[in-house]
């Protein structure tokens, strides 16, 4: 998606857990049994009313499996049901499951999470010196190395594999002092994953089934794509088109599997909730030492207060950590804008999790469900309305966002100066960060090649004199962005800027033929 129109996902869904109700009370588990049923209608009315095309949900009490289910369908149009095998792309659920595996191999001494990755992945490298000697870790984790909470995203979705986005994030400048301040940095913790696990002489992918996958029998999950595609029973990515849910996209997080990449189904995602909220025990074995596990959810960077509740929030390693009404709250949300959206909150006093995966975005449901089953458990109902309130959250976020591109550059100025000859504009331009930008003529037009080889490749519609816009993104079909040439004194284009990939000031590419 666009650049300006992601960084809103990731303000929204790094706040997107909460925990409400007007006292807290103990669970029981005849409580949460009560719940269950009450849960179960709800799921079913969501999917009934349009609100998503499937859900898969589970529910852990004191260290028990108590719930299991699917709701709707894996792919609208098609009859194939969602169960609780039924595997889901997780989004950036991954991060507090990749902050277990971690935990895992600081379990086992290879690490801490204070190593440093100067001393890890020595390649690698933040744009000044001080940071790029001291971070750890644990700051990558947390998301304050003063890395955007852009860097990286828009080269994965221009094509580029994991080492290539990595190495080019030296070209970033910082967006905070060095620890000073927290920005969701997918690629920040996805090079703190592949650092940490640099000791095991394994990929990261491998790391992740062996330490975690394996030893909790969860045979349905993985952090590689094609893993994922193997699967005949599972989720669809769905998008609202004309209204409609619509399976339009396909995405491969590979790029980024630590903060993005796992799949997982219901089924297996109730074990590892059985194992966080042992705090590295499982099955009567410590799997993993507390010491290892348990700063994971120290509160360590304040990220305000959540948008629904209110209630104080921070960021730990890998997971959101909230002090809400009904006592702390350990969670994380996922998104895809290509239509996935994912969320897992506990209840460490309670021993009390849910998980909620659906297969469309945008949508509040999932929240909204974890929400009403927590006030379900403790109130005995509903205190609100809490799927609406989080669908009002989405739309005045996601909404505002898509209709400002559209007012500015949906509607061509009714007589707009002509543009140069084509040739004029043709050429490659380059950066350091977003490499070669190639300009063609193309069918009486122009067209803009971005990526590997050019691969990302997108039309130019004429707007105003030198001014061009393209949409990037098959998602988001009518929202369009500014391409924009600064002609020299030859006549011929010398420089020119590309609107949606300019976040961190690298959208800006100097003709270099």
């Amino acid at each position: 998606m666009a650049a300006s129109f992601r960084a809103i996902a990731l303000v929204l869904l790094a706040t997107s857990m909460t925990c409400t109700a007007a006292a807290a009370q103990t669970a029981t588990k005849e409580k949460v049994l009560a719940a269950i049923p009450k849960l179960g209608k709800l799921a079913q009315a969501a999917v009934a009313n349009g609100g998503v095309p499937g859900l898969a949900i589970a529910i852990v009490y004191q260290d028990e499996v108590v719930y299991l289910g699917g709701f709707g369908v894996r792919e609208m149009g098609k009859p194939g049901a969602v169960d609780a095998d039924t595997v889901f792309q997780l989004a950036s659920f991954s991060k507090p499951i990749s902050s277990t595996v971690v935990a895992s191999v600081v379990s086992d001494g290879l690490v801490t999470w204070d190593s440093r990755i100067a001393d890890l992945d020595p390649a690698f490298k933040l744009h000044d010196a001080y940071p790029t000697e001291q971070v750890t870790v644990r700051d990558l984790f947390n998301h304050r190395s003063g890395l955007s909470g852009n860097a990286g995203n828009d080269l994965e979705e221009l094509g580029f594999d994991r080492a290539t986005i990595l190495a080019r994030l030296h070209y970033l400048k910082p967006t905070s002092s060095f620890r000073a301040g927290y920005a969701y940095s997918n690629f920040g913790l996805t090079e703190g994953a592949v650092a940490a696990a640099k000791p095991t002489g394994k990929s990261w992918e491998d790391v992740s089934e062996e330490k975690l996958y394996q030893p909790l029998g969860m045979s349905s999950t993985s952090s590689r794509h094609a893993d994922f595609l193997k699967h005949a029973n599972r989720a669809e990515l769905h998008v609202p088109v004309d209204g409609k849910w619509t399976a339009l996209v396909k995405r491969d997080p590979d790029p980024q599997s630590p903060a993005g990449g796992a799949s997982s189904n219901a089924r297996d995602l109730a074990q590892w909730m059985r194992l966080v909220l042992g705090n590295g025990k499982y099955e009567g074995v410590q799997l993993i030492k507390e010491e290892a596990i348990s700063p994971t959810h120290a509160p360590l960077m304040d990220r305000g207060k959540n948008p629904v509740s209110g209630a104080p929030s921070f960021y730990g390693l890998g997971w959101n950590v909230e002090f809400g009404r009904y006592g702390t709250v350990w969670g994380h949300a996922g998104a895809f804008s290509q239509g996935a959206r994912t969320l897992v909150s506990l209840l460490p006093s309670e021993q009390l999790g849910i998980v909620v995966l659906a297969n469309a975005f945008p949508t509040g449901v999932p929240e909204g469900l974890a929400d009403t089953f927590f006030d379900l458990v403790f109130a005995g109902a509903p205190t609100e309305d809490w799927t609406a309130k989080w669908n009002a959250i989405f739309d005045s976020m996601f909404g505002p966002a898509m209709e400002a591109a559209k007012k500015v550059y949906g509607t061509p100025p009714a007589s707009p100066s002509p543009a140069l000859p084509l040739a004029a504009y043709a050429g490659t331009y380059a950066n350091d960060y977003l490499g070669n930008a190639i300009v063609v003529e193309d069918d009486g037009g122009l067209a803009l090649k971005l990526g590997p080889n050019g691969a990302h490749s997108r039309k130019l519609k004429h707007f105003d004199r030198d001014l061009f816009v393209y949409f990037p993104d098959e998602e988001t079909p009518d929202m369009p962005f500014a391409v924009t040439f600064q002609i020299g004194p030859d006549q011929k284009a010398s420089r020119v800027t590309i609107e949606d990939l300019n976040d961190d000031g690298q959208g800006v590419l100097a003709r270099v033929q």
